[in-house]
């Protein structure tokens, strides 16, 4: 078929209009082209978005956990506007006062001696140039990289990643080496507790980077809250301890907080929440909502001044684009304005906290609640006593059917949710209304009792 601007645009467009026109032209990530049937997303306000057929769902994992300020906000969309009618684009040597800007703004909320920005496309890049930075700074080539974490699907990144979507892409880049953190729920250290977990899970590491050499070891590279793996977050003390690990060896601290950073989890970057300072740190998504494609890696003093008087043997042709700065100053003002940051930590604490432990009282499929600020995961399962997951690791097809079918009542009950392995995520835009929120989880709530049909009660 062939699709002319009149089809597009016509507002008798229907979904099955839109889907077969995808079908034919589009590739899609992550997919098997065959068995896919993409949902037209044609609109969207706040925490809402719409099909062509007035169906409107509650964007409960902010798309991919990027959109921080939800759809359309008229900031940002004015923030476009008046960058394209002074400069589009503009390579990266120049430079550019919409490009200082938006790294002064984000300097001046990062911590520390994090007080230059080299900007990205997106958070993979982000990943790969800060390894690359890393080991140039020490002149070591391996890089310690956490299971159960995601960092991008570029070569480096893929490989940096410890869950099933690295494994088709090996053998992958060299030096890399995968180590355990922190899981309370399923520990890999049989901990009792946090504490336990914590004090273990650091000496799993501590025993990686002797057993490694850590005169070999440039970076240890961790996502502050694990993302997409779980929204596992790190017991007390855990950070510091990894930190006076690098700190005792002479190896690099890379906070990976591309999912997490700018407000998601109710600070302005989640080291924050622990007072941990990394060397080098990742962002995209939540800089700037991904209105237009931005990522980048906030550099210390000292890794910075590697590069004084040697070049920084990297680049890219978008780098510190106009337009996506442009959003991402207009970003920061708007949380700066808004107390975005402060209010996504009330929500967590006097809504999310609250109303999952609730829904986990009256559902067996409810294994584990967890998470801070509006970045949640229910961890859902077969058994409580035996934790056996709802579906199994990595589950496809029939396996999966379980998370499908919760799924599915989620999208009838007007909620689009965020699912990963046996795991449902509570991560809307941090501007949605608590009403709004209320909503979404009722929702949620209501669809568990096709969870519960799996679990042993």
């Amino acid at each position: 078929m062939t699709v002319t601007d009149d089809a597009v645009t016509s507002p008798n467009r229907t979904n099955a209009a839109s889907t077969a026109a995808d079908r034919e032209y589009v590739f899609h990530s992550w997919s098997a082209q065959a068995q896919i049937n993409p949902l037209p997303l044609v609109g969207g306000e706040g925490a809402w978005f719409w099909d062509h057929e007035g169906n409107r769902y509650l964007d409960f994992g902010s798309q991919l956990v990027n959109l921080n300020l939800g759809h359309q906000h008229p900031d940002l969309v004015a923030a476009v506007r008046a960058q394209a009618e002074v400069l589009c684009t503009a390579a990266p040597p120049f430079a550019v006062d919409v490009r200082t800007e938006a790294a002064r703004r984000i300097v001046d909320h990062a911590p520390g001696r994090l007080n230059r920005v080299f900007f990205t496309n997106g958070g993979a890049e982000a990943n790969e140039n800060a390894i690359r930075m890393a080991r140039l700074h020490t002149g070591r080539h391996k890089v310690l990289a956490a299971y159960r974490s995601y960092h991008g699907a570029t070569a480096a990144a893929i490989t940096l990643t410890g869950e099933p979507r690295r494994w088709p892409s090996e053998p992958g880049a060299p030096g890399v080496v995968h180590f355990f953190g922190p899981y309370t729920y399923r520990s890999a250290f049989h901990a009792a507790d946090d504490a336990e977990e914590c004090a273990r899970a650091l000496e799993h590491l501590a025993q990686v980077i002797q057993m490694e050499g850590a005169h070999t070891v440039a970076a240890v590279v961790l996502e502050t809250v694990v993302g997409t793996n779980g929204v596992l977050v790190p017991p007390d003390g855990y950070l510091a301890g990894v930190r006076e690990l690098c700190d005792r060896h002479g190896i690099v601290l890379i906070a990976d907080e591309v999912m997490v950073g700018f407000g998601r989890v109710g600070e302005w970057f989640a080291v924050d929440h622990w007072d941990v300072e990394p060397d080098l740190l990742c962002f995209a998504k939540g800089v700037n909502s991904g209105y237009v494609p931005l990522g980048g890696v906030i550099i210390s003093d000292e890794i910075a001044a590697t590069f004084d008087d040697r070049p920084f043997p990297g680049g890219l042709t978008y780098s510190g684009h106009p337009l996506a700065c442009a959003t991402a100053v207009a970003s920061i003002d708007v949380f700066e304005r808004d107390d975005v940051v402060g209010r996504a930590r009330r929500l967590g604490e006097e809504v999310i906290r609250p109303e999952l432990e609730a829904i986990a009282a009256r559902h067996p499929s409810v294994g584990e609640v967890r998470g801070l600020g509006c970045f949640f995961a229910i961890e859902l399962v077969r058994d409580r006593a035996t934790r056996e997951p709802l579906v199994p690791f990595n589950a496809a097809g029939p396996d999966a059917a379980p998370m499908v079918e919760f799924a599915n009542a989620c999208k009838a009950g007007g909620v689009w949710p965020f699912i990963h392995f046996n795991r449902t995520h509570v991560a809307p835009p941090l501007v949605i209304s608590e009403a709004d929120l209320r909503t979404g989880l009722a929702a949620i709530d209501a669809a568990l009792d096709v969870a519960d049909r799996h679990a042993t009660a």
